[in-house]
């Protein structure tokens, strides 16, 4: 897999992060396939379209296959009207810690009130900083895995479902 493993952690947000953050993007994306052990996702991010092929994760959840092509716009659009029901709708925020970033997806519509961080490492032991808004980790909880969120949004979560 080398260049192709994909690790990354996943936090919940709480708190103001946006005033750490230095870019933002809004994100449409669809699932052409939600099936875990291998996701096929169409974004459009800004002007650019991108379809993505996402592996099952190991053990912990933090490593996993991920395949990225970017396409055009026009089939990116296309593709999107194919896609299963659940279109999940996001601004990702992007905050420098140190040499690495973190992305930081503000969930609207269905999902809205979701605020998830992931960082993604050269490692999975590689130390990061943390920010005083970097809650609890959801590292390999299926629950945040954007797929599940086009079947399950957020909204529909009951408040005991740790919704918070």
């Amino acid at each position: 897999m080398g260049k192709n493993l994909e690790i990354e952690r996943k936090f919940l947000v709480r708190g103001d992060f946006k005033k750490d953050a230095f870019g933002a993007t809004r994100i449409v994306q669809g699932y052409l396939s939600s099936v875990p052990e291998r996701t096929v996702r169409v974004r459009i991010k800004g002007e650019k379209a991108f379809i993505t092929v996402k592996g099952a994760g190991d053990a912990t959840g933090a490593s996993r296959f991920e395949w990225e092509k970017e396409i055009t716009l026009e089939d990116g659009e296309a593709l999107l009207r194919l896609c299963e029901p659940g279109v999940i709708d996001k601004t990702r925020y992007l905050v420098k810690a140190g040499d690495l970033c973190y992305e930081v997806d503000e969930f609207h519509g269905d999902n809205d009130g979701l605020v998830v961080a992931e960082i993604e490492l050269p490692s999975e032991d590689a130390p990061f900083e943390k920010f005083p808004w970097v809650g609890e980790e959801v590292t390999g909880d299926p629950r945040y895995y954007n797929s599940a969120l086009s079947k399950k949004p957020y909204k529909t979560w009951p408040c005991s479902d740790e919704k918070r």
